[in-house]
């Protein structure tokens, strides 16, 4: 099923938990919504749902408006963080309680509550309580009481954000699984970037109420809209550093205190505009590598390390450039020590430049 958002409005009193969101959500899509404490994805989620109500705007499920139908009326399955589930209730007994509750009839809720613990890996435990399963497994009691009437759409809110970190690995792979044997519309609320970015066929990038781009995963991480979606997608972020565009020998530079670059491709091009004025530079950190001792001429600049964080399957060294501070990912086989300087190469065409006003690309 498609889900179609028009220009709604939210308010809390003096509030605005949603500005004029607009969103289309392609039938049998997995979007995530991402964004910060307080950016209006829950918000969105709920009136989507049902759960709230719009101040204005309009919510259609394959183009029919929903916007003033009742919950019971749109037919979704909801996940939430916290599991929701029967305490007093066997595995059993609480994936069959929304078959129950419609009075279907008794060996129907049997077969169709076993095809779900199968399907959910919870084969053996139908008779145990709650309190007697990991939390990844109640997170799977949950998922199947969503499951077992056969909802229109799946509304997950931050439904792995309890458990710990290698169980929501897990999770992670288990849900995309899921949703690609169902086929079912889903819509996943998170302030995750990785849940968004390994889950979401599209990302929804929110802050304060404003959607501030959606798009495929990569798209969002290699060429991002603003400022703020750069910083946010990418561990460890990407570096920010303020510098002045220059001209010089009919080619563009960009400078500050620390480092001089010549930027390359379209980049170069858009700067031209620029010329005397600031703008913020953004690099991520996997696209600074160390220069080669055969070419000490590559492009890049001078740095010293302040830290370095010895990760396994990489490096991350944390180095002064002028005043500034910045982070590289390096190969693991490298040695260096704190407080050496050397010389940091980057590639031209992957540089990053933003408006310092508007915090747009350029």
């Amino acid at each position: 099923m498609s889900i179609t958002i028009k220009n709604v409005v939210k308010r809390f009193g003096n509030f605005l938990a949603l500005d004029n969101v607009s969103l289309d959500v392609p039938d049998g899509a997995l979007l995530a919504l991402l964004g910060p404490s307080g950016s209006g994805k829950t918000t969105l989620l709920r009136i989507i749902s049902g759960l709230e109500a719009p101040d204005s705007g309009a919510v259609l499920y394959q183009d029919e408006d929903v916007t003033d139908a009742a919950v019971r009326e749109r037919n979704v399955g909801f996940v939430f963080q916290h599991y929701a589930l029967f305490r007093h209730m066997t595995v059993f007994d609480n994936i069959a309680f929304g078959l129950r509750v419609r009075k279907r009839p008794r060996a129907q809720i049997r077969s169709r509550v076993m095809e779900l613990l199968r399907l959910v890996q919870l084969e053996g435990l139908e008779r145990s309580l709650p309190s007697q399963l990991s939390g990844g497994q109640r997170q799977r009691v949950a998922l199947g009481r969503a499951i077992v009437r056969h909802p229109q759409v799946f509304l997950f809110d931050e439904p792995l954000s309890n458990l710990d970190a290698k169980l929501r690995v897990q999770m992670r792979v288990e849900l995309k699984k899921l949703h690609d044997r169902l086929g079912t519309t889903a819509i996943y609320v998170t302030h995750d970037q990785v849940e968004a970015m390994t889950l979401g066929d599209r990302v929804v990038v929110m802050k304060d109420g404003l959607v501030q781009q959606v798009g495929e995963p990569l798209e969002l991480y290699n060429e991002p809209a603003n400022l703020f979606v750069a910083g946010f997608l990418g561990s460890p972020a990407m570096n920010f550093a303020p510098v002045t565009v220059s001209s010089s020998d009919s080619a563009v530079w960009v400078e500050n205190e620390g480092m001089r670059i010549k930027p390359a491709g379209e980049a170069a091009s858009r700067l031209g505009r620029y010329v005397g004025q600031e703008v913020t530079l953004g690099i991520r950190p996997e696209d600074l590598h160390v220069a080669s001792a055969v070419d000490p001429q590559e492009l890049g600049f001078d740095a010293t390390i302040e830290v370095i964080e010895k990760l396994g399957s990489e490096i991350l060294l944390d180095m002064a450039v002028g005043p500034h501070t910045m982070v590289a990912s390096v190969d693991p086989g490298i040695r260096v020590n704190v407080h050496d300087r050397l010389r940091l190469a980057l590639n031209p065409e992957r540089l990053h430049f933003f408006d310092t006003r508007s915090e747009a690309v350029i």
